[in-house]
């Protein structure tokens, strides 16, 4: 191999490594949880870290969402196709409904409660191996090779993994765009619709009962997260997005 070669292979190998320290170094990870005893310390920990991220997610939902029910409003349909993109919607989609109507009930609020408890209860309150190593609080899968984390027990003629983050924030937006946007989640978006349309608050116990398909556990898995929502008393954490649930769509 020629100095030039060599000099030229060297570089290459040189900036990929430094990308890669990069990419490494640059990722944000939640606290270590298991650094508090497991019960009131450890969940208080929890509560304190992560409400603030899902308030913030929420409310660029909303301003989404504000931005949206404005245009449609004002009958001004071509300033709509950011949110297309953004909220995944179809040609298919957009054979019997609107962009509006589509965009509407997909680009909006997920109940801090209801995320908080999924969060707790998909990461073993942040201990889990996927949360400590991925950022992955919700159990989000990928589908393509090195795309996260390879599940230990994953069965031989499966070829998901569980998707790896760079940041819990990260963890929380693809976990709120899923619920706004996969098929398997209509049953929560047209709950959370029905609430919008009666004048009511969009609550996280109300919309666990559209969870049916986010666990093989079915309908027992909302159960679960409407219980840890009580006990925890996880409510109270939806009156911090009330200011953000009222009039968008007036």
């Amino acid at each position: 191999m020629s100095n030039t070669k060599l000099i030229a292979v060297l570089l290459v190998a040189v900036v990929a490594s430094t990308a890669a320290w990069f990419a490494f170094f640059a990722k944000e990870s939640a606290p270590d949880f298991t650094a508090y005893a497991a019960g009131p310390d450890r969940k208080a920990a929890f509560f304190e870290y992560f409400t603030p991220i899902v308030v913030e997610v929420n409310k660029e939902l909303a301003t989404d969402r504000v931005q949206i029910q404005s245009s449609c409003n004002a009958d001004k349909a071509d300033n709509l196709d950011q949110f297309l993109t953004k909220f995944r919607v179809y040609d298919a989609d957009l054979e019997q409904e609107s962009a509006c109507e589509v965009l509407l009930r997909r680009a909006d609020i997920v109940p801090a409660s209801l995320a908080i408890a999924q969060a707790a209860n998909e990461s073993a309150w942040g201990t889990s191996r996927f949360a400590k190593l991925g950022n992955n609080f919700f159990g989000q899968w990928c589908f393509s090779k090195g795309c996260g984390i390879v599940p230990k027990s994953r069965d031989t003629n499966k070829n998901h993994e569980v998707a790896d983050f760079r940041s819990p924030a990260d963890s929380v937006e693809s976990y709120m765009l899923n619920l706004n946007t996969h098929d398997a989640y209509k049953p929560l978006r047209k709950i959370r619709q029905s609430l919008r349309e009666e004048d009511k608050a969009v609550t996280g116990v109300a919309l666990s009962y559209g969870l049916g398909k986010y666990s093989e556990r079915g309908d027992e898995y909302g159960k679960e997260i409407r219980e840890m929502i009580s006990f925890n008393k996880l409510a109270v954490l939806d009156k911090l997005d009330l200011s953000k649930q009222e009039g968008e769509d007036n």
